[in-house]
């Protein structure tokens, strides 16, 4: 099996918020790879890497960093399949807005799909989105799993209409 989708954190100290990444694309079934790559201890693996990605299969790319962040940007930098960036709020981090603000604020031209800080799951659907729309089996899955979110939801109000106050409105 052929990873689509390469997960890359500027350190393994990343791994916890990362992990939803792993998790969400392992329930969608679709074949990831994990590595660390620094863009500034370790910047000549990190343009190896973007530069031949889509030679190694890979669809998406997945980039979470913190602090500084600039991991994604650089990765954007040398390839041309799609790159998501998971901001994180490292222990170094400004509230986690510097690592927000290096991802977003990207020049024209590079451009890298942002989510939220520590969006790391959003990312992982993400990537399966972009993922189904050549693969139909990806779609179906995609397309599942937000079915299902959307029936949890219904199933919430079914419960909460069972809350009862003297002034509700709704629910009785």
């Amino acid at each position: 099996m052929n990873p689509k989708v390469s997960i890359i954190m500027g350190s393994t100290s990343d791994m916890p918020i990362m992990e939803d990444t792993c998790k969400i694309l392992n329930e969608l079934k679709i074949p990831f790879e994990v590595n660390a790559l620094s863009a500034h201890r370790t910047p000549d693996a990190v343009a190896e890497f973007a530069r031949n990605a889509h030679k190694n299969g890979i669809k998406v790319i997945i980039a979470g960093a913190g602090g500084a962040a600039h991991l994604p940007g650089v990765i954007a930098a040398f390839t041309p399949i799609p790159v998501i960036g998971v901001p994180i709020k490292a222990s170094i981090s400004l509230d986690g807005w510097d690592s927000i603000l290096s991802i977003l604020q990207m020049p024209s031209g590079i451009p890298v799909a942002t989510v939220a800080l520590n969006g790391a799951r959003n990312a992982g659907i993400l990537a399966a989105q972009i993922i189904g729309t050549g693969d139909d089996e990806v779609f179906q899955r995609v397309s599942s799993f937000k079915a299902e979110l959307a029936s949890k939801v219904v199933s919430a109000n079914t419960e909460l209409s069972k809350v009862q106050f003297e002034y509700r409105t709704n629910g009785k």
